[in-house]
């Protein structure tokens, strides 16, 4: 049906009618004007609701329900409102791919969890079977491609069936019968332990997503227990699209009712299904979901991870599987008593061979859960209730650390949310937490796992703020929630929906389970947790004790860089009972290969000092023997350390290995021939064979190997072999002529071949030396390995060859040379001649004789060798073969090639040779001729100059010196013709350089001439005019002189007839076409006479070039006065200003010409009329010079701006000139535009709208003079207003804009002025009145509360601060984050925060804080006393900071604690001797009494120090010394301080010789605050006073030289750190130089290696030199000069270069307007040059350009990638041709908007017929340009003079493009420079890297010696004690303990 609203008028406005749908459109509107009433001649409109017009097309294509109008027209307006009936069906979309995004998580597999949605429906299937539960999922991937899921569940009947395909019909609204009768509702199951109640199939959405996510089709075939029928059901993609094609119901189908075990509605294709069919009549209801079309990628997931989407499956029902209590594998005791009847089978069938794959997930054993479950050592169970009935069921599982790992099971794949993964090679500590950063809980919904909700934790399991349990054993914990359907998931069940915020309700209650079952809900689940945890760690962890604490470093080997801080070291460790510390030997387990090593330190991760118990940790161990594993050091865990090994068996192994290092070598020579010690040899003397052994200590082989435990047998050597060439006489660093290495060959050891290669003569020497075979080291572990040398000496061999040495290069015909030869032996070495040596010489085409021969050391020389013979001439120069043969030598004879040259001048030729040779007269002669040698060669030498000598003339001259040949041109011969014979002269020809030369004479024959000789013009008018040559004529301007007549005479007087030839040869300079009948007739063309007085013209005829011509000059005269001409120089002048330019008035005839007739009375006849024209100051002055009239005082004072018209007269003559007038002087500026008034702004905004002033003058025109300034002001100055520009000129139109950005100030009203200032003159202005009101928005102070009476005690807490922001009406502001709050304090009292300020966060709040203020509590006050400043601040944005006021506060000192001195003094050493000095404990020390920070506190305190002696602690005496007086000494406390003078021991007192003592300071004051701590000062005493003096000085020294040592120790491992970096630069300037060497060789450029920047710099300078070359070309360039800036891209004319001359001549001229125009790149910039220009300047803005995207396409004869037709012509756009000099993109741009789609071809011809192709095909053709300067114009005009280019030197062209090869040496130069940088960058690192090696070599150097010093000093101190004690302990003075860094080279590779 189609419903149709009536809308025309005269009729019932929207009257609907419903039509039926099926006829054609005639019969339909037959149909409409009946139902509607309408008469015939009733014309409409029928369109749909989108306005289209409805045709016989478009009516076949409506559809049902369709709605159209009755209109008059397509676009009348609807008067009323009209109903259109619409479906909405869903697209079946939803249906198939909804399971893509329902699946999806990401980096993780989708396939198990729709594989669990039909898992789900079976389980929900079989909740009631009483046997039995089985499901299986059967992949078929042998037949084809399908996945079955079948079930032994109730079934489904056919309208259970019919639900099941309804998408979104859950379990709780679908109807399981077809009558109301029989239909049941949804019943909850039953509560169950867990929630196992297989109530798990539920929205109504899975199957379908499951089904159509893992396939594009499902059948579903169901039998239930009620029926004997099977029902099936089969949805599909492909039928979806073919339904929706064929416009069918996509949501409609059919189900089929069968008996069991019928297939014969099965297909071929679908033949896999009767297995499955057959099945059917063995079971009594069973349920199968078979899937097919599975996407390619899941079938290879489910062959290639069968284990571990089965593993996941077995996951997500593991309590289905196992029961209540999961899958206890170990304690069977712990698995539930009923155990489930559920088996999940998954079978795979593929094609063979491979078989079928089988497994029930009952058998799967390391699913999460299961590793959970056995892996924990107990559980705490407990249960949560919420609200509305929802239950949960929660256990926590500890697994502890057992002393060297966490049993904390690892999963990768686990299907929950991703986490950050941690190290598992390291096991120490925090860096393999147990559980690391996953969360606690896995979340069970009615026993089925939800894999992509987790929860973190709870608040009573989280770590409370005071515990004592260690951080560890709260991430030792797994935990599982079991909850039921009371907590919402989402359609997949992949999440839960509200399962964290339900749990987290105040309502929810967690009570403890005890005994299986039973909640308590009178405890407290925190305290009892705590309980747990503190029992499980105490029980189940085994932990390592730490010893001897001795720093915290940092490490950079741990390979996470958030765990490389911070590590404790320790010195010891006790493990299982047994203590390990540095310096032990230990051995490894479970490493490869077994370590044995001195132990060095152990770390432990975390900030620790102390003694403490913890797990983890790692060792750090050496290998031993060093010399063995060269200093190798390994960090382990601590478990490896094998502790069941003992010492004994320790030491065995580390001697075994000695015997594996290297000792000597064993040298062999197996074929007899030993080389004798200083031997010396000829040249080329075999040397060798050799075989070589390496040798241990004990002389036995170690066959070539270091057996270190590796695999691969150990660290293998070679042997390398040097030769060292010294040269003739023994120099510092001998050159390396041999590097040979060899490998160790079993039996042969390592064997040199035999070398013959020593053919340098001097010094050897011969090097053997053993090496690494991977690095070629020559040392390892800190030992040179073994070495051999051998010296021997290399002298030359007998003479065996000859070579022949350079010959003269310019070797003449029979001219005597020589030929050196030179002797060598067969090495090249120079030797002496054999004697009585006979040469042989021949030469091919030429005779060759030698006079003698000479010896001289190994030169022997040929001596007077000639040649005689033919030739070439000196520019083709031909080459001979001389053979030279010396009898006797080993290779006797060589060839050369010789190019001899002509010899010395001989003889003269000269032609022509015919006698006489005939001349015509007044012509000149020519004459060739050659100089030739002895053998009739053309010769060429120096000064070979030939004369020619002709009577009457001048002599005539040749130089024949280059080439020997010369032609001699003699002057005219012009002689007196008598009766016209001809006359005979003789030419003599000679060489006066060559006297041996003879000369030779020629006669010449003199011919009469007819020649034209002169011409005469005449002007033949009413009178017959003869005018003379070089004549200057008087002509009337603009005149024509014409019929010009002329006649030619030759040399004898005789009229010359004029023929077509002579005419032809005749010019004239006036004109270019000139008649050849008329000049044939004796007649020149009109001369035109100029129009200008000025401009004379000369004229001139000519006859063959200018040899015979005539000229005149012609001198224009002015006419008659035509007019009265008015000139002025500037026609711009400003309202009230007069002209300054002066005005000129001339009387001119018609061409402008000046006819001087003007007089000095003339000016009073003379006047002036204009509008608003100031009469009054007019005058006119006569000028004698120019014969004209000044006009002067021209001034407007009134009338409009613009052009004005002035009107000059004399007598008959009048004259105007436009004035432009401009605004006058600005006198003011008004208001144009702004915001409404009243105006009110809220405090800190700002005005969107901007106000515009503008300048004006006292007539109130507008002024755009932009030297005037506008300013802005708030008053009163209270306001602060900010504009976008504080003061800014005028623009082009006098105006000037100010924004208001931001208003500040109190509440009030104000006013904002504008004013100007023009030459330092205020120009008035308006003023706007504006009323600030507070902004409740926007915070504006911090005010800040707290304990004002509060003292701040050093080290205490700070009294809690309050802080409100307050907003700027004063309220209080909440809605800032606590994290943007901080508190800030720093030492004094200082306005600027300095950059050491302490920052501290912001609180949380608590329950009883106050809403509007933010809380600081329990900060830390700084520890020293003093004066401290605290502010507060808030960050509103990045940049917005507000500040609250400065709180200055004073810290004092805490709770006296201690006495302690004012200054550390140093450790006294004493004797009894007399002399005081000696005696002396403590000397002018002042002790006060401190709090724990050392701050003076106790000044109230008064009372005693008590001072004695005492032994230190554990050691007892009874031999202690005296002090002075008596043995205990009281000193008077005032104020918390007393001073001591001086403290000295008695005379003579008692004590142990070089003991070590303790004085004490003990006070005693009268009521402390609380205990105070005594003094202890540690001294030695000496009962010598020698030795004591030694001793102090040694100690003082001994101190010195700690610190010194210390300093040093820092500075090597600075310069030890700065040295990796450098190295680290070098290799990298290496690799960068490599990697620019590979460049410069992929670019052909040739670099000298090694590589040099001197070399460099000379490819740089041949580059530059090329460049040169090339740029000083002559090339074609654009004339004009360019314009350059920061915004200008340049003229038009300089942004390309075109190549092709004829394009580049035809497209300069199609652009020639375009060519001088300026780009720029904004239109600021263009706006800037017009004005400096005062518009005379074309001007084109970049960003003012708009091209049409679509213009970048294709020819128009080109459409969708193929020609419509083959064009003649070779068409194309014009714009490819264009070269861009500067920004492509930017210049691109520009053309395209200038020359735009302009096509460029060979000739107008083919440029027409394109043209007319194109446009016969319907397409749009643009303007053509030819190569023959041709204009074809988009309109298609072409022809005329507009259309075709001129001359090209009338065109500014397009420069010409360098050539290809200068951009390829740019290129090189900037490579080379990047390639000169890289090895500067090279030799810099380098430089560095030595010096800093150099550095760390002196400062270790400096180290030894210190640490030797300080041995010595150790060393004197022990031999002065008594009892040499040696050091005590690690803290005593006298103990040494120095650092020494552990050094490693990064190139040394792991041993093992």
């Amino acid at each position: 049906m189609i419903n149709v609203y009536n809308y025309l008028p005269k009729y019932q406005q929207g009257s609907k009618k419903t039509l039926k749908l099926g006829l054609d459109l005639a019969d339909f509107l037959v149909l409409v004007y009946r139902e509607f009433g309408l008469p015939p001649w009733q014309k409409f409109c029928l369109v749909t609701t989108d306005r289209t017009v409805v045709d016989h097309v478009k009516f076949k294509e409506l559809q049902d329900n369709s709605t159209l109008y009755l209109l008059q027209s397509e676009d009348q307006d609807l008067p009323v409102a009209a109903e259109e009936v619409i479906n909405f069906v869903p697209h079946y979309n939803t249906l198939i791919e909804s399971g893509t995004f329902e699946y999806f998580a990401e980096g993780q597999k989708s396939l198990p969890c729709s594989l669990a949605e039909l898992v789900d429906n079976s389980l929900s299937a079989t909740a009631k079977n009483t046997g039995v539960r089985t499901i299986e999922i059967r992949l078929l991937f042998d037949k084809t491609f399908a996945v079955v899921v079948l079930d032994n569940g109730c079934g489904m009947t056919s309208k259970q069936l019919n639900n099941w395909a309804v998408y979104r019909l859950s379990k709780f609204t679908r109807e399981n019968s077809t009558f109301e009768s029989e239909r049941e509702d949804y019943t909850r199951p039953e509560p169950v332990r867990r929630s196992l109640n297989s109530d798990i199939s539920y929205f109504g959405v899975g199957g379908k997503q499951a089904a159509f996510h893992i396939g594009n089709s499902v059948r579903m075939i169901s039998k239930p227990r009620s029926s004997p029928d099977v029902h099936e059901l089969a949805l599909s993609k492909d039928e979806f699209e073919k339904k929706e094609k064929n416009k069918e119901d996509v949501y409609k189908g059919t189900i089929l009712n069968r008996k069991p075990g019928d297939f014969s509605h099965i297909t071929h294709e679908e033949r896999y299904l009767q297995d499955i069919i057959k099945e059917e009549t063995r079971k009594e209801s069973f349920t199968a979901v078979v899937i097919t079309g599975v996407c390619p990628d899941h079938i290879s997931y489910l062959k290639d991870d069968f284990h571990e989407w089965t593993r996941q499956l077995a996951h997500i029902y593991h309590y289905y599987i196992h029961g209540v209590d999961g899958n206890h594998k170990m304690d069977q005791s712990q698995k539930s008593d009923v155990s489930p009847k559920i088996d999940i089978l998954v079978t795979l069938r593929e094609k063979p061979p491979k078989g079928l794959r089988q497994k029930n997930l009952r058998e799967v054993q390391d699913d999460l859960q299961t590793l959970y479950i056995n892996s924990a050592v107990d559980t705490f169970e407990f249960k949560a209730t919420t609200s509305d009935g929802g239950s949960l069921d929660g256990i926590l599982r500890y697994h502890p650390f057992l002393y060297d790992k966490e049993t904390f099971p690892q999963e990768l794949h686990a299907l929950q949310a991703p986490v950050e993964e941690e190290d598992d090679e390291n096991q120490s500590g925090t860096m393999n937490r147990a559980r690391g950063k996953r969360d606690i809980f896995e979340c069970f919904w009615n026993g089925r796992l939800i894999p992509y909700t987790t929860v973190s934790e709870f608040d009573w399991c989280r770590r409370p703020p005071k515990s004592t349990l260690p951080l560890e054993c709260f991430s030792r914990f797994s935990g599982v929630l079991f909850t039921n359907d009371k907590f919402r998931v989402n359609a997949s069940k992949q999440k839960f929906m509200d399962l964290e915020l339900k749990l987290r309700h105040k309502d929810t209650l967690f009570t403890p389970v005890f005994n299986v079952q039973k909640a308590s809900k009178h405890r407290n689940i925190q305290k009892e947790f705590l309980q747990w945890l503190e029992k499980c760690h105490s029980q189940f962890d085994k932990q390592v004790k730490f010893l001897g604490y001795v720093d915290t470093v940092k490490r950079p080997d741990v390979s996470i860089k958030k765990s490389q801080s911070p590590w404790a070291v320790f010195s010891a460790i006790e493990l299982d009972g047994k203590i390990y510390k540095a310096g032990d030997l230990v051995k490894s387990k479970k490493t490869q290969p077994i370590y044995y090593g001195k132990v060095n330190k152990f770390f432990l991760y975390g900030d620790h000092e102390g003694d403490v118990f913890a797990t983890g940790g790692e060792v750090e161990i050496t290998r031993v023997p060093e010399a063995l594993y060269d200093y190798y050091t390994r960090t382990i865990p601590i478990s490896k350390i094998d502790r069941s090994a003992t010492i004994e068996s320790i030491k065995r192994c580390i001697e075994t290995d000695i015997d594996k290092l290297p000792e000597k070598l064993c040298v062999k020579w197996p074929e007899g021939n030993p080389l004798p010690k200083n031997a010396v040899i000829p040249a080329g003397t075999p040397l060798g064979p050799l075989a070589v052994e390496i040798v241990n200590r004990n002389e036995k082989s170690i066959s070539s190997r270091i057996q270190t435990g590796v695999q691969g047998g150990g660290i293998k050597l070679n042997v390398g072999l040097k030769i060292f060439f010294h040269g003739p006489k023994e120099v510092k660093q001998p050159k390396n002529v041999c590097d040979l290495s060899a490998k160790y060959v079993p039996g042969h050891g390592h064997w040199f071949k035999k070398n013959g290669s020593l053919t340098n003569l001097g010094k050897y020497t011969l090097t053997l030396q053993a090496e690494l075979s991977e690095n070629s080291k020559t040392s390892y572990g800190g030992r040179q390995l073994p070495s051999y040398k051998h010296k021997f000496t290399v002298k030359e061999g007998n003479a065996e060859i000859f070579t022949i040495g350079p010959l003269n290069p310019s070797l003449r015909i029979g001219m005597p040379f020589n030929i050196p030869t030179q002797m060598t032996d067969i090495y090249g070495h120079p030797t002496k001649p054999p004697p009585n040596i006979q040469p042989v010489l021949e030469c091919s085409d030429l005779e060759v004789s030698f006079e003698t021969t000479a010896t001289s050391g190994n030169s022997f020389t040929i001596e007077g060798v000639k040649v005689i013979g033919e030739v070439q001439n000196y520019q083709q120069t031909r080459s001979f073969d001389l053979k030279l043969t010396l009898p006797g030598l080993k290779k006797q004879t060589q060839t050369i090639k010789i190019s001899p040259f002509p010899g010395n001048p001989h003889s003269l030729l000269v032609k022509p040779e015919v006698k006489p040779v005939k001349v015509e007269n007044g012509n000149p002669v020519s004459f060739n001729v050659e100089v030739r040698d002895e053998a009739g060669n053309i010769t060429a030498n120096a000064k070979q100059i030939v004369r020619c000598q002709v009577p009457g003339l001048k002599l005539a001259v040749t130089d024949c010196s280059s080439t020997g040949t010369g032609q001699i041109v003699t002057e005219p011969i012009n002689l007196k013709i008598i009766n016209g014979e001809p006359q005979m002269l003789q030419a003599k020809f000679d060489m006066p350089s060559q006297k041996h030369v003879v000369a030779i004479t020629t006669e010449l024959k003199v011919m009469p001439s007819c020649r034209v000789s002169w011409m005469e013009l005449f002007c033949e008018g009413e009178e017959r005019l003869e005018l003379k040559n070089e004549e200057k004529i008087q002509w009337q301007a603009g005149g024509v002189l014409e019929n010009l007549v002329f006649k030619l005479y030759d040399e004898s007087g005789k009229e010359v007839e004029v023929t077509p030839e002579i005419a032809s040869n005749i010019k004239v300079n006036w004109t270019g076409v000139i008649d050849q009948r008329a000049l044939i007739m004796g007649r020149l063309p009109d001369v035109q006479v100029p129009t200008k007085v000025q401009e004379e013209r000369f004229h001139q005829v000519s006859y063959r070039d200018h040899s015979v011509s005539f000229s005149f000059t012609i001198v224009p005269c002015p006419d008659e006065p035509a007019r009265l001409k008015a000139t002025v120089s500037e026609n711009t002048v400003k309202l009230g200003e007069t002209v300054t330019a002066p005005i000129k008035l001339k009387l001119v005839d018609h061409y402008d010409n000046v006819t001087n007739s003007l007089t000095s009375d003339c000016v009073t006849s003379m006047a002036v009329e204009a509008e608003g024209l100031d009469k009054s100051n007019i005058a006119f002055i006569w000028e004698e010079s120019s014969g004209s009239v000044k006009v002067s005082g021209v001034r407007f004072t009134s009338g409009p701006l613009g052009t004005r018209e002035v009107c000059f007269s004399y007598g008959d003559y009048t004259e105007q000139i436009n004035f432009k007038v401009m605004a006058g002087i600005p006198t003011k500026l008004k208001l144009l535009s702004g915001p409404e008034m009243p105006l009110q702004i809220l405090n800190g905004t700002g005005i969107s709208t901007p106000f515009v002033v503008q300048l004006c003058d006292e007539w109130e025109n507008p002024s755009p003079d932009q030297r005037v300034v506008v300013e802005t002001r708030a008053s009163p100055s209270t306001a602060k207003v900010t504009t976008s520009v504080t003061s800014q000129p005028v623009d082009a139109e006098g105006k000037a804009a100010f924004t208001v950005t931001n208003v500040k100030g109190l509440k009030g009203y104000y006013q904002l002025e504008f004013f100007g200032c023009f030459n330092r003159k205020p120009i008035p202005g308006p003023h706007v009145n504006f009323n600030i009101i507070p902004d409740p928005n926007k915070p504006d102070k911090l005010s800040v509360n707290y304990d004002t009476s509060a003292r701040f005690l050093a080290g205490g807490t700070f009294p809690v601060f309050s802080v409100a922001v307050l907003s700027d009406a004063g309220s209080a502001m909440t809605a800032f984050k606590s994290a943007d709050l901080f508190m800030w304090y720093w030492s004094g009292e200082s306005l600027t925060r300095p950059k050491t300020a302490t920052v501290l966060m912001c609180s949380k709040p608590m329950e009883n804080d106050s809403k509007s203020c933010y809380y600081f509590r329990d900060k830390k006050i700084p520890q020293s006393v003093g004066t401290y400043t605290v502010q507060f601040s808030l960050r509103i944005e990045k940049t917005e900071v507000v500040f609250s006021n400065q709180i200055i506060v004073n810290v004092v000192a805490n709770q006296p604690v201690k006495l302690g001195p004012e200054c550390q003094p140093q450790i006294p050493v004493v004797s009894y001797s007399r002399d005081i000095a000696n005696r002396t404990l403590v000397e002018n020390m002042t002790l006060k009494i401190m709090d724990q920070y050392g701050n003076p506190t106790g000044q109230n305190l008064n009372g005693k120090v008590l001072v004695s002696i005492k032994c230190p602690d554990g050691e007892q005496s009874t031999n202690l010394p005296l002090l002075e007086e008596v043995s205990t000494v009281e000193i008077n406390l005032k104020d918390g301080s007393t001073h001591i003078e001086r403290l000295a021991i008695r005379e003579s007192s008692p004590g142990e010789n070089g003991r070590r003592y303790i004085l004490i300071f003990k006070p005693e004051v009268v009521m402390p605050p609380s205990s105070l701590s005594p003094f202890e000062l540690p001294f030695h005493f000496y009962n010598d006073s020698e030795n004591q003096r030694k001793v102090s000085e040694l100690t003082k020294k001994k101190d010195e030289l700690s610190d010194n040592y210390e300093k040093l120790n820092k500075k090597c491992s600075l310069l030890a750190r700065l040295r990796e970096l450098l190295t680290k630069n070098v290799l990298d300037a290496n690799k960068k130089e490599e990697a620019l060497k590979k460049v410069l060789e992929e670019s052909r450029i040739q670099v000298l290696q090694p590589s040099s920047i001197q070399n460099i710099d000379s490819l740089l300078q041949q580059n530059a030199d090329e460049k040169k070359t090339i740029e000083d070309i002559p090339r074609r360039v654009f004339p004009m000069a360019n314009r350059s800036g920061p915004d200008i891209l340049g003229k038009v004319g300089h942004l390309a270069h075109i190549s092709d001359e004829k394009a580049a001549l035809v497209i300069s001229w199609h652009l020639s307007s375009e060519m001088d125009c300026v780009i720029t790149k904004t239109t600021a910039e263009a706006q800037r040059i017009f004005r400096s220009e005062y518009g005379r300047q074309q001007v084109m803005a970049l960003d003012s350009i708009y091209v049409n995207p679509r213009s970048q396409g294709p020819l128009p004869h080109i459409k969708n990638g193929r020609e419509l037709f083959s064009p003649v012509g070779n068409p194309l756009y014009a714009r490819n041709l264009l070269i861009y000099t500067a920004e492509e993109e930017s210049c691109e741009h520009v053309f395209k908007n200038i020359l735009g789609n302009t096509i460029l071809m060979d000739d107008i011809e083919s440029a027409t017929n394109y043209r007319k192709a194109v446009i016969q095909k319907g397409i749009y053709c643009p303007t053509i340009l030819t190569r023959d300067g041709n204009r074809l114009s988009a309109s298609g005009k072409f022809g005329g003079a507009q259309n075709k280019a001129p001359h090209e030197d009338m065109v500014k062209k397009f420069g010409t493009p360098l050539p290809q090869r200068y951009y390829e040496l740019q290129k090189e130069r900037e490579l080379l420079i990047q390639f000169r940088s890289a090895l500067e960058k090279k030799k810099d690192e380098d430089d560095k890297r030595n010096n800093t090696i150099l550095k760390l070599s002196e400062t270790r150097q400096e180290m030894e010696e210190t640490k030797t010093e300080l041995q010595e000093i150790e060393r004197q101190l022990a031999s002065v004690r008594s009892g040499k004690r040696g050091p005590e302990d690690i803290s005593d003075p006298s103990g040494l303990m120095i650092k020494r860094p552990r050094r490693r080279s990064k190139d040394t590779p792991e041993r093992f």
